[in-house]
């Protein structure tokens, strides 16, 4: 009896051999015949993911994300331990333990497949799942199979288990376009993944099965679902503990996409570097994970957002109420879920929210916000919204909330609590404010217009407007390189210019009928005088400056070749104007607007690194070495190009890439301490309210008010604010740039030079000082009490009161050729 059973042992051991040589056998033959076709593991180290253009400002800060699919590739030691044991738990809690197969699970599998009568349940390892993904086809068929099985031994033996792991959670798809982890969890949460709850983590581990099906966005109920399963396994391999399960098990499952992470406004931009980058490297760059540096500041950004949008709001409010956006019926909305869901189909606009008026008293309104709730306005806040009257022409003034608002009206609100909140509209008007750095031409602050989303039309660069008045600098400029000083008198009178092969003269005007006679340059510029502009350009002849001013960068098939020039009659964008401006803000160098500081690729390999040439007023003379060290400090882009050594025991500043010099330094330093006055004294007084002593700059006003302007500067910064319509219509009466642009210029510089030291435009050498007649513009005489100091190019210096030879008030004319 116990041979027989040792004889049937043996058998069945040789069965067994057998069987195991013969699978043996198969497996070589299979791979042998697999193996040509199978790929090479190690390109997994080169993997190219698709990542979206990214694109930051010069301190860091994501500005935009641009791309068809959303991905934040993270590395293993970001993820969350938790987060990684959910995956664990219900994709491969042996992917430790088994090497890139796992034959217990695939036994199992196998029994449970056997007793349902079909496939009920998987056996892919998350290195099987990475295989398939990266290498194979969804086709199932048993070549596949073992295709998958191959590979998945081979990675194994040349990946550790943790970039197995990487790769799998940054490949993987999780619906909504989101793909990773990184980008579900700002998808879904609108999150980073160190701020996850366990059961946020549990509830993106439960969506590979079903992407597109059980994603808490597609179907919330499905979502839950999943991630009890989740948590039930995490439980159950005590990765959680029992009070963990509960309070995850509990928690709502929220339903809704999030945007990118976005930390800076500025929209403006990003569609101007998509555009630099679609230009250069094609259809690639939203998928080849660049990523874009950009000149941006995120704090000058954010000023100049809140600075446009206030001040457009300011200007509308002057202008009256031009009705409910839309009308809803309440009868419907009786539960602020049903109101929610009116709002949704209003769009926040700039900033401004939606909301719908409920109730309206006699002096007071209810409104309904969303995430605010009820919400009431006291007549304070409505009494602006007067309406015009067509017949009439006249604006009538509310007495009742009943004549603004009544139940169901659409409106738009801005504040972020329900005591801030203020009635307002959407403006009509658009406004663009650029701001630069002077030195390089570095752009740090750009918005285009009120919304990009309602108007993608980038004012800044795209309009092409008149300046007016705030081209007159230019002309001043041509005018002192042809010897004029601030105190060369000019008359301000009316003036008829008889233009050759035309019926007509052109008879130039001021804004008010109103004129000073004979007047200083200085004055003329401080208080915007036109009259003073023609004669000037006529004097020093209408072709010399207008090839003049083409070398502040203006196109001279923008530039009208007459007299109206002086007035500003070119068609310039705001950022060309704010360029020309920074010539007068740094000494007279020409520099060249620029945004993109350095492009990186996904590697973080720099692509491109800008090269700006640099203003140096300090160049080649002695300066005190601390001072060196800032300029050399002074941006990633200009420290490159810097070398602060000492040279015969001084310290010296030596720049690689030098700014042409376009205008003299003194030219340019007479011009900006004029525009200084036009802040203390002239058109630009609101500024003053800086209480700085370093900001200059020139307002603009086209006719009939279609355009208001403010250019101003200090050392540091130069900020151009354009505001008008679209439509080029009048922006109504005393709207002109000092009421306009100067607000909104003043609230961005406030925020802009905030704890900042001073810095106006250096005096540079070859400027004196000298007393003159306020009057006569010429040096005044010992005993003349009223005498005020004036700048002057050395040499260029007027005649005094006592000089009894011609033109006295003005020697530089000719004598044959007078000025008026």
């Amino acid at each position: 009896m116990a041979k027989r059973y040792l004889v049937l042992i043996s058998r069945i051991c040789v069965v067994l051999v057998g069987a195991i040589a013969l699978i043996a056998f198969a497996n070589v033959c299979a791979y042998v015949y697999l193996k040509p076709a199978l790929p090479d593991v190690d390109s997994l180290r080169d993997v190219q993911l698709q990542v979206p253009l990214r694109v930051y400002t010069r301190d860091g800060k994501l500005l935009a994300a641009i791309g068809e699919q959303r991905r934040i590739p993270v590395r293993y030691e970001q993820i969350p331990k938790k987060l990684i044991q959910a995956f664990l738990a219900t994709e491969d809690d042996r992917f430790f333990r088994h090497h890139g197969v796992d034959w217990q699970g695939i036994l199992r599998a196998a029994v449970a497949n056997l007793k349902a009568g079909g496939i009920r349940q998987g056996a892919s390892t998350i290195t099987m799942q990475v295989a398939r993904d990266m290498f194979l086809t969804p086709r199932r068929d048993m070549k596949r199979k073992m295709s998958e099985i191959y590979i998945s031994l081979l990675m194994e033996a040349e990946f550790t288990k943790e970039e197995i792991f990487s790769l799998y959670v940054n490949k993987i798809f999780l619906g909504q376009r989101a793909y990773g982890v990184g980008a579900a969890a700002e998808v879904y949460f609108g999150k980073s993944l160190d701020q996850l709850t366990v059961a946020e983590m549990a509830t993106l581990a439960g969506i590979p099965t079903a992407p597109s099906v059980v994603n808490p966005v597609a179907n919330a109920e499905a979502a839950k679902v999943r991630r009890a399963h989740v948590l039930g396994r995490m439980l159950e391999l005590n990765y959680i503990t029992q009070a963990e399960y509960d309070e995850a098990k509990g928690s709502p499952m929220e339903s809704r996409l999030h945007g990118s992470s976005i930390e800076v406004e500025a929209p403006y931009v990003a569609e101007m570097v998509r555009n630099e980058m679609q230009a250069k490297y094609g259809d690639d760059v939203y998928t080849a994970g660049y990523k874009v540096f950009t000149t941006i500041d995120s704090r000058l950004q954010a000023a100049a957002t809140v600075a446009l949008r206030t001040g457009l709001l300011e200007y509308d409010r002057r202008h009256g109420y031009r009705g409910a956006t839309a009308k809803v019926d309440l009868s419907k909305l009786t539960t602020p879920k049903s109101l929610d869901a009116q709002l949704e189909e209003f769009p926040a606009i700039g900033g401004l929210r939606p909301a719908i008026v409920q109730k309206v008293e006699a002096k007071s309104a209810t409104i309904y916000v969303k995430d605010l709730g009820e919400v009431t306005l006291p007549w304070d806040k409505l009494s602006w919204a007067r309406r015009e009257l067509p017949d009439e022409k006249t604006d009538r003034w509310p007495t009742q909330a009943s004549e603004i608002l009544t139940g169901g009206d659409v409106i738009y609100t801005v504040g972020r609590t329900a005591e801030s909140l203020l009635f307002v509209q959407v403006p009509d008007a658009q406004s663009a404010l650029v701001s630069v750095d002077p030195r390089d031409g570095a752009v740090v602050a750009l918005v285009g217009g009120f919304d990009y989303f309602q108007s993608k039309f980038n004012r800044v660069t795209q309009a092409r407007r008149q300046p007016g008045s705030g081209f007159k600098p230019f002309v001043y400029a041509a005018a002192f390189d042809k010897g004029y000083t601030p105190a060369s008198v000019v008359l301000d009178a009316p003036i008829v210019i008889d233009a050759t092969g035309t019926e007509q003269a052109w008879r130039p005007k001021e804004n008010e009928n109103k004129f000073f006679g004979p007047i200083r340059l200085r004055e003329a510029l401080v208080h915007s005088r036109n009259l003073v502009s023609v004669r000037l350009m006529r004097a020093i002849g209408g072709d010399y400056t207008w090839n003049y001013v083409t070398r502040f960068g203006f196109d001279k098939s923008q530039l009208p070749n007459d007299l109206t020039l002086a007035l500003g009659t070119a068609e310039l964008s705001p950022l060309q104007v704010a360029i020309g401006y920074a010539t007068f803000a740094n000494g007279g160098y020409k520099v060249s607007a620029y945004t993109v500081d350095r492009i990186e690729d996904a590697s973080g390999k720099v692509l491109q690194q800008a090269s700006p040439a640099l203003a140096c007023f300090q160049c080649d003379r002695a300066i005190d070495p601390s001072a060196a060290r800032g300029a050399a400090a002074a941006g990633a882009a200009r420290a490159a190009l810097i070398d602060v050594a000492p040279h015969d025991g001084k310290t010296m500043i030596a720049v690689k890439n030098l700014a042409p010099q376009i205008i003299r330094p003194q030219v340019a330093y007479l011009l900006a301490d004029m525009m200084k006055d036009v802040i203390r004294r002239g058109t630009g007084v609101r500024a003053r309210s800086l209480n700085r002593e370093d900001i200059a700059g020139k307002t603009g006003t086209t006719n009939d008010h279609h355009d208001a302007w403010f250019n101003g500067f200090n050392g540091d910064l130069v900020t151009t604010v354009w505001t008008g319509f679209d439509q080029d219509r009048s922006l109504g009466d005393g709207e002109e740039g000092a009421h306009v642009a100067v607000p909104t210029w003043t609230y961005f510089m406030h925020q802009a030079l905030a704890g900042a030291p001073k810095h106006g435009v250096p005096v540079p050498d070859g400027i004196v000082a000298a007393r003159i007649s306020p009057v006569t513009g010429l040096l005044a005489s010992s005993d003349n009490p009223n005498s005020i100091i004036e700048y002057f190019i050395e040499g260029s210096l007027p005649k005094s009161e006592s000089y009894e030879g011609p033109n006295q008030s003005n020697p530089l004319n000719d004598g044959d050729k007078p000025l008026f």
